[in-house]
């Protein structure tokens, strides 16, 4: 008989797993909710961020807070309505920025991030998208003088992993668009989804043609005789066999009924789009480093992206974002027009900043895969290979242990 497993969750890292899971033999049934594809899978900075090894849960994140908020010109909100959402979460950050514990999270984090360009190289070559990976690495820039020697020399003290970056010469900095920067570094080897959209619709092609079935329907999660059993809008699932999780922030929601209190909160992120603009068409992804913000070249639209907003999952948008935002790209004197489409996604983060994936230890039928922070698009390759090697029983090449749900259950 045929294995079988149901995946609940369709971004980019629910399909990636489902996917490796349909090649390795599995029957898979995936169900998504995010029938207009509005999480934070579709609208991030396709930015294979290989580069951000060390966690953000640190004492110079802490540190640097007061005069990164939002209401002083910076890019990181706590709205006083969600204060609920985020204090227990910056309690528990607090918690994580211990030198001890945010050594463990650079090591468990550089071993994932090491593995993750490889496994997005033998992905995008299994899709047969012609340009849908680009590794033509990225762009940091400052507009200012003094800000540009402190990232410099920030970069050149920070653990980057297998990402290597150089000055840029004289005309690459030509072809920054905008305002003249007063500096910038090119890192080399880092990558770029070249359509967010053209991803989504590859895997979903690949998995079909794998043997994989998609519902759009809303899932839940409930415990009976030591096994997770699902229901999908109401409605009993028969045949699930195992279960995987990889519902974004709303997996805490989902794997509260097995007892599992998972302390995620929704890291929210805001992007404009403009489809009439004078980007240049080879210029790798764009970081205004001390603007907080990250520009995109995508095939039909240049997108700008930034701020760091902790909310719950179902807290309104801040229109003030998306006009911030706005007057950036004016004040850069970025070629992009008028009008803009906005969009808003919750990133889900855990507070030590690196994902949960493993097997419940509460039900024997349950992996999860979630909480990778800023990280999804870039690790979602790598957890793909890694759900289906411990589906299988296999160690995989990843040690999986230190992002399993225990740390948060002790």
């Amino acid at each position: 008989m045929q294995r079988k497993i149901t995946v609940i969750g369709g971004g980019v890292v629910g399909l990636t797993s489902a996917l490796a899971l349909a090649r390795a033999g599995w029957a898979v049934r995936l169900i998504d909710a995010d029938s207009d594809r509005q999480a934070a899978s579709w609208g991030n900075a396709g930015h294979i961020a290989i580069e951000q090894v060390e966690p953000l849960a640190s004492w110079a994140t802490i540190r640097s807070l007061p005069r990164r908020r939002f209401g002083a010109g910076g890019a990181v909100a706590l709205p006083p309505g969600a204060w609920r959402h985020w204090l227990p979460f910056g309690i528990r950050l607090v918690g994580a920025a211990r030198p001890d514990v945010f050594a463990r999270g650079q090591r468990a984090l550089s071993g994932l991030l090491a593995a993750a360009m490889p496994a997005w190289q033998r992905l995008a070559a299994s899709l047969e998208v012609p340009d849908l990976l680009r590794v033509q690495g990225h762009i940091v820039a400052w507009s200012e003088a003094a800000a540009a020697e402190a990232g410099r020399r920030g970069w050149q003290h920070a653990d980057t992993g297998t990402a290597t970056f150089r000055e840029v010469t004289a005309a690459e900095l030509r072809e920054v668009p905008g305002v003249p920067a007063a500096g910038a570094i090119r890192f080399t080897n880092t990558a770029q989804i070249a359509d967010l959209g053209m991803l989504d619709r590859a895997l979903r092609a690949a998995l079909v043609a794998a043997g994989g079935v998609i519902l759009p329907a809303r899932a839940t999660v409930t415990l009976a005789g030591g096994e997770a059993r699902a229901a999908v809008d109401g409605m009993p699932l028969a045949g699930e066999g195992q279960l995987l999780v990889t519902a974004g922030v709303a997996s805490g929601r989902l794997l509260a009924p097995l007892g599992h209190r998972v302390p995620i909160i929704a890291e929210r992120g805001y992007h404009v789009r403009a489809a009439d603009h004078d980007w240049p068409a080879d210029l790798p992804p764009l970081v205004f480093e001390d603007r907080s913000m990250i520009v995109t070249r995508y095939a039909d639209c240049v997108q700008a992206a930034s701020f760091v907003e902790f909310a719950g999952i179902d807290t309104p948008p801040d229109p003030a974002k998306w006009e911030r935002l706005e007057a950036q790209v004016a004040a850069l004197g970025l070629p992009l027009r008028p009008p803009f489409t906005r969009w808003m996604g919750a990133r889900p983060t855990l507070p030590d900043y690196l994902p949960a994936i493993g097997r419940s230890a509460r039900a024997g039928n349950l992996l999860y895969a979630f909480g990778h922070q800023h990280l999804g698009l870039t690790l979602a390759a790598i957890t793909g290979e890694s759900i289906a090697a411990l589906a299988e029983g296999q160690g995989g090449a990843i040690d999986l242990a230190p992002f399993g749900l225990h740390r948060f259950e002790a």
